[in-house]
């Protein structure tokens, strides 16, 4: 699944992205999205591309920078 551009998606479009992307699998040894996320909300730490602030790309390269 692809993240829709910032330049050509609404908040919406980009805020279901993210929900659908990060939603529990209900299999923690298979899934990884909260280890990713250091048990944070997705739509906290993708706050900035769902407001059309910063790429997907930028958001995900800055958090894993600071992990």
């Amino acid at each position: 699944m692809t993240p829709p551009d910032i330049s050509r998606s609404t908040r919406a479009e980009r805020l279901d992205f993210i929900i659908h992307a990060f939603r529990c699998l209900a299999d923690c040894d298979n899934c990884g999205h909260c280890q990713f996320l250091h048990g944070r909300n997705a739509v906290d730490v993708y706050h900035d591309y769902i407001e059309g602030v910063r790429s997907f790309r930028d958001v995900t390269m800055d958090w894993n920078r600071q992990s």
